[in-house]
């Protein structure tokens, strides 16, 4: 180019520059990595097993409970996509995070499988142990393992899944939450949204009515012959302790389980949680429980106490801090 001057540096200094620098990488010095290099794999303990992840780069997540989770500590932009049956559509629109669920690819509307996470290039999947990841329908993490696909089963199910001792409801919460801010590098806003659920909580549990008597509560989620509902390890019962009440049901060391009437009807119940969502009509449900002749001696069906759950809120997820302070205001309102 005219008028430039190609500056030639003596062989000497070059040689020895470079000398420098071969020693000075040689003796350890702190070179700085590659703004590209990827990060370093975390180890976390899931379900009770040591798992080692590598940073996810197209990250599915399968139903509320997981998708949430992703949502709340600012995932959303990272996900490859979501996969959620529309039985539960009514719970994006009621959800703090519907933003977010437009934003990211839906995969899929039923149950997850193997062949919707293989065509979606994932390299991750959350779900939960029995709905989710299943022997019987060939999604596991061992069988995802085979193909490249990393898992995280959620706390909350970790005693359907091996031998891992069940864990309280609000704890499976916050474990899920810590480790995602681990496996996503976002560790700082994870312990945030976890501190801040666990204020909340802290509160509600502080604004009890002293010496009262803890009203008794019964979730229906469905059946007629014979009820759906939440055991000692589903979230409801969490959510309805953090209130001041207490599940008639929670000597039943399970989640979400079948039981008889009688015990409901023995248990008497002074308020009915009725969990909301798309395939069943909040007023049928009602209507039921009003008509069946066997519950007119409970409580909570002579005096119409019921509180609606959105089914967004009844599973293992962030909702279910404001669930718990919505149905502490209920029992208030009727004196409880």
């Amino acid at each position: 180019m005219r008028g430039s001057r190609l500056r030639r540096t003596p062989a000497p200094f070059l040689a020895a520059f470079l000398a420098a620098g071969v020693l000075a990488a040689g003796c350890g010095a702190n070179v700085r990595p590659r703004a590209d290099a990827a990060p370093a794999p975390v180890t976390i303990t899931n379900c009770g097993e040591q798992v080692t992840y590598p940073r996810p780069r197209r990250p599915v997540a399968y139903d509320v409970s997981a998708i949430e989770k992703m949502f709340a500590l600012g995932l959303a932009g990272r996900m490859q996509g979501y996969v959620m049956n529309t039985l539960f559509d009514n719970a994006i629109a009621k959800s703090p995070w519907r933003d977010d669920y437009r934003r990211v690819p839906r995969l899929g509307n039923g149950r997850i499988s193997k062949e919707i996470v293989v065509n979606a290039k994932a390299d991750w999947v959350m779900s939960y142990w029995g709905g989710g990841f299943s022997e019987d329908r060939g999604i596991t993490p061992k069988l995802l393992q085979q193909v490249g696909v990393h898992s995280y089963v959620q706390s909350e199910s970790c005693f359907g899944y091996g031998d891992m001792k069940p864990v309280p409801p609000m704890e499976s919460v916050y474990t899920d939450l810590g480790n995602l801010g681990k496996i996503f590098g976002v560790e700082e806003k994870a312990r945030s949204v976890v501190a801040g659920l666990r204020g909340r909580i802290d509160a509600l549990k502080r604004s009890r009515p002293a010496g009262a008597a803890p009203p008794r509560v019964f979730v229906y989620d469905s059946g007629t012959d014979q009820p759906y509902t939440a055991g000692k390890y589903a979230s409801p019962t969490a959510i309805i302790e953090a209130a001041g009440g207490r599940n008639v049901m929670d000597t039943l060391a399970k989640g979400w389980t079948t039981v008889g009437w009688e015990p409901v009807v023995a248990a008497r119940p002074g308020v009915i949680i009725i969990v909301d969502y798309g395939d069943q009509p909040l007023a049928a449900k009602r209507a039921f429980l009003e008509s069946a002749p066997a519950l007119r001696s409970v409580p909570a069906v002579r005096d119409r106490h019921y509180f609606v759950l959105d089914y967004g809120a009844a599973v293992s997820g962030p909702r279910n801090v404001a669930a718990a302070e919505e149905f502490a205001a209920y029992l208030r309102s009727i004196g409880r």
